[in-house]
């Protein structure tokens, strides 16, 4: 999930429906008892997801997992390609195509990238203790893909192909805005009918039916260096400068479920004895309307017109992630959906949004239904802390299983993308 953090606040529609009983749909005995025989098997998956080390930009991890999942998806009879990334110095992506007898064309997005360094899988290796599983990447989303895969395998097993066209797409570059993807899934969205994103559920059992969309902005001030004891005079100090700068964003709200500016990196000089002469900070910025956006940078411009170190320069440059899903009403009622599903196991799903950005704005900006946070409900993510609830897994695997078979009977039609 792309973001450094996540925020597990209901959204108001999630609010106004916490507490109330979904209508529950009658549970497919014959679907749970090969969800539950599918357990081992889908743990065990993830197990060796998590051991190996696919940090964005990590291309031999992210192969390491193309290697486990392709063989899996051909052995299904899924069409599998492999696709070069968009941008350089990033993994592949993988596409799976499984055709049916039916009309409905269902996109399953999943990704592969962690935003742990290499080595950290030989740190921290997969491991369960009591009812949570810890591992770098085990809910953010490696736990999605493992359902994804063992969900379609469930469709095989069941004879279910009720479907168009199942495509699921194992991307490997989401943690950092999908750059190596972007192309790939705005092609795959607008030939799809409806998005399942398999993003971890916040906790207690939630989907995630609206989510802000994120930019980074990089804040680069150009000064003069000077020996820092003989002439500090003659410098004229790029990080003093930047300490001006990032005063534009105190005054802009850090948390919440509104605009969130926070500061992420900063850097400046590498001599402690020589006055810096280039210092630049990374401000990552959150939004739930796209127009919030311009708000957020015309701050940042109007301080950087005003430095108050002299003949300093200040440059502020923007890099797009992705776009907000916002509450909307396809969302909502795939949501529904799902809610009547998981009733029937007697268990209440909860509707939320968050901060973390996620490939689900991209697929509704193209005109599916999208809907997301369908992997096993997790926590900590992005931290060490991170963890899977493992008495998720079972239910997820039965959520996404049946959804498959609703929608792949018949599947909400595409909308005009948004304009």
């Amino acid at each position: 999930m792309a973001g450094w953090k996540r925020f597990a606040a209901a959204s108001a529609l999630g609010c106004a429906l916490v507490g109330q009983v979904a209508a529950a749909a009658e549970r497919d005995t014959r679907v749970w008892e090969a969800v539950k025989a599918a357990r081992p098997a889908e743990l065990a998956l993830l197990k060796q997801m998590v051991d190996i080390d696919s940090g964005t930009g990590d291309a031999a991890g992210a192969k390491a997992i193309d290697d486990i999942l392709a063989p899996r998806l051909q052995a299904l009879g899924a069409q599998v390609r492999i696709l070069p990334p968009e941008a350089p110095k990033l993994g592949n992506n993988l596409v799976a195509v499984i055709g049916g007898r039916g009309r409905s064309r269902i996109l399953i997005i999943c990704h592969v990238d962690t935003v742990f360094p290499a080595g950290e899988a030989g740190r921290r290796p997969y491991v369960e203790k009591g009812d949570k599983a810890f591992g770098p990447g085990v809910s953010d989303e490696k736990g999605g893909v493992a359902e994804a895969v063992t969900a379609l395998g469930l469709l095989k097993q069941l004879g279910v192909n009720d479907y168009g066209r199942i495509t699921l797409l194992a991307e490997s570059s989401e943690e950092t805005g999908s750059p190596g993807a972007h192309a790939l899934i705005d092609g795959l969205s607008g030939e799809a009918d409806v998005e399942l994103n398999m993003e971890p559920g916040d906790e207690p059992d939630a989907l995630t039916v609206w989510r802000k969309g994120s930019a980074t902005y990089t804040i680069t001030v150009h000064g003069r260096a000077a020996h820092a004891g003989v002439d500090p005079q003659d410098g004229r100090n790029a990080a003093v400068e930047l300490i001006h700068q990032l005063g534009a964003i105190e005054a802009l709200p850090h948390e919440g479920d509104g605009v969130t500016v926070n500061l992420t990196t900063l850097k400046a000089g590498d001599r402690v004895n020589v006055i810096p002469d280039l210092a630049s900070a990374s401000v990552n910025v959150r939004v739930r309307e796209a127009g919030q956006m311009a708000g957020v940078q015309s701050a940042l411009e109007a301080r950087a017109k005003a430095p108050v170190v002299p003949d300093t320069r200040v440059e502020v440059a923007s890099t797009p992630a992705f776009p907000p899903l916002p509450t909307n009403p396809r969302t909502q009622a795939l949501a529904e959906q799902a809610r009547t599903i998981y009733a029937g196991l007697g268990r209440p799903l909860v509707l939320t949004g968050n901060g973390g950005a996620s490939e689900s704005a991209l697929a509704h900006q193209a005109g599916a239904a999208a809907l997301d946070g369908l992997g096993p409900v997790g926590g900590g993510f992005h931290s060490a802390r991170e963890y899977l609830e493992l008495g998720t897994v079972t239910p997820r695997l039965y959520l996404l299983t049946e959804l498959l078979i609703t929608l792949g009977a018949s599947a909400p039609s595409r909308a005009a993308p948004p304009r």
